[in-house]
């Protein structure tokens, strides 16, 4: 298996040659965290966080420039016969000699939410936006300890803004809530479990970052509730949870190495 040096250093260089070829990939899952938050690479490596593979984004209309970039980079696809359910959104390749699986999401991240990506890929680089790696745990439902630990960094490196220049956007993400309850409802409940999570780690953080991430914690959800919530949002509300929020990930569908996404 490769290291955690190695699927940084390839994910950066598969996103500059793509680049160079005029293919947008941004990085996304706990590999994107990590090159986020340089300054805290040792507290990840402290929370026992060892990066498995690398998540790319991608517009969908680079399809075939993508399959073959990636081809020319020496990655073979998976045979989508195999399985379909898994390539309607989403590219998978293996690369022979290094180990190194990849997957390519294109346009959205469909699993327990949907979050969308176009016109956002070019927002920021090589990772995409720091709205997006929120949003991307904070849509799963069984948020677990390494989705705690990638969050827990990235709320130490990032101050909370409207902006996405360095800043997690909170005015972004409370208005992508603001459409959806049910998207709503489990980032209000995962941002309650990242706080809780925290009291695990709090010695490996400096009182300052300490209070950075409560403080954080705190004004992304005090926008997250302040935001005017659309007729569609307030109606699903009206229900509640005593109807299924979330879309079902299949993990056979979803395969192994998603299983931080779920």
């Amino acid at each position: 298996m490769a290291s955690n040096n190695e699927y940084i250093s390839e994910a950066l260089g598969l996103v500059e040659r793509a680049q160079k070829e005029g293919v947008f990939l941004r990085i996304l899952g706990s590999t994107g965290f990590r090159i986020h938050s340089p300054e805290y690479v040792a507290i990840h490596d402290a929370m026992d966080r060892p990066l498995t593979d690398i998540d790319f984004v991608a517009y969908g209309n680079q399809d075939r420039e993508i399959d073959a970039f990636m081809m020319r980079e020496k990655y073979s696809p998976m045979v989508a016969a195999l399985t379909p359910e898994l390539f309607a959104s989403r590219r998978i390749y293996n690369h022979p000699s290094n180990g190194i699986h990849i997957d390519v999401f294109l346009d959205e991240l469909s699993m327990c939410h949907k979050i969308p990506f176009r016109n956002r890929l070019e927002v920021d680089s090589p990772t995409i936006p720091l709205a997006e790696l929120v949003l991307e745990k904070t849509q799963i439902v069984t948020l677990n300890k390494k989705d705690i630990k990638d969050m827990l960094i990235l709320l130490a490196a990032h101050p909370i803004g409207d902006h996405d220049k360095d800043t997690i956007n909170g005015k972004y993400i409370a208005e992508l809530l603001a459409k959806d309850w049910g998207f709503y409802y489990t980032t209000k409940l995962n941002l309650e479990k990242i706080r809780d999570g925290l009291t695990v780690y709090t010695e490996l953080f400096s009182e300052h970052d300490v209070n950075n991430i409560r403080t954080r914690l705190d004004q992304l959800s005090q926008l997250i509730e302040k935001e005017p919530k659309s007729l569609k949002w307030k109606s699903r509300a009206a229900i509640g949870p005593k109807l299924k929020w979330y879309n079902d990930v299949d993990d056979v569908e979803r395969a192994e190495h998603l299983q931080d996404l779920k």
